[in-house]
């Protein structure tokens, strides 16, 4: 990586760390009572709060704000933060899932982040996956995914209890590559901010890879 990668790759995880510490102090703000009530996947352990994303346990503690790995308490990347804390920030109260499933670029308002979905998110999905098919078959069960009829291998599976996500994927062969689709619910951006999705559905294809036990291929956007 030249000086020049590495200097900008500085300046956004300073950034990063900028803007946690910013939500960090809005949570502390927040009504404690009113969040729990409008998420009901935050479970209150003595001074935290506990959630899951992508089938990993994370723990919130009420007072500092400060979000680490519930069992192994190890600190996680600032982008992860950034996802947890848009979740509990953006969530609206009486938000509901609709059954209704779209494509990323038909998510509400997510037109102008498609082509970096499809860049970023997409395409490296079914690079990684290309001729992997069983595996990717065994990471999304291990991953608690309900299976789907669409695709060689299709999955509905949980990112946050809220925020379910449909992989789809079809293997490739001597004429056309591989090809990868996620969906949402149409209600996704009532849970959390649309830029959001695009890393949650980086970090679903990141954990299906690192479960799978392949290399994750391509440049992903994950947290």
């Amino acid at each position: 990586m030249d000086k020049g990668k590495v200097e900008m790759t500085e300046t956004m995880v300073s950034n990063y760390e900028k803007l946690c510490e910013y939500w960090r102090e809005q949570f502390r703000k927040m009504d404690h009572r009113e969040l729990a009530a409008k998420l009901p996947e935050l479970i209150s352990r003595d001074e935290d709060f506990v959630l899951t994303y992508f089938g990993k346990r994370y723990r919130i503690n009420r007072e500092s704000g400060v979000i680490q790995g519930l069992d192994d308490k190890k600190p996680i990347s600032s982008g992860l933060q950034m996802i947890i804390y848009n979740l509990l920030w953006f969530s609206r109260e009486g938000a509901m899932l609709t059954n209704k499933w779209v494509p990323f670029r038909s998510v509400k308002n997510a037109g102008p982040f498609a082509p970096a979905f499809s860049a970023h998110v997409l395409k490296p999905f079914s690079e990684t996956f290309s001729g992997q098919v069983e595996k990717l078959h065994q990471a999304a069960q291990i991953l608690g995914g309900k299976p789907l009829p669409q695709g060689d291998a299709g999955y509905e599976i949980k990112s946050f209890e809220c925020i379910p996500i449909q992989f789809l994927f079809w293997d490739g062969d001597d004429e056309f590559p591989a090809q990868g689709n996620i969906l949402f619910d149409y209600s996704v951006t009532d849970f959390i901010h649309v830029e959001s999705t695009v890393s949650i559905a980086a970090d679903g294809i990141t954990r299906l890879a690192e479960v799978a036990g392949i290399p994750l291929l391509g440049d992903s956007y994950g947290s």
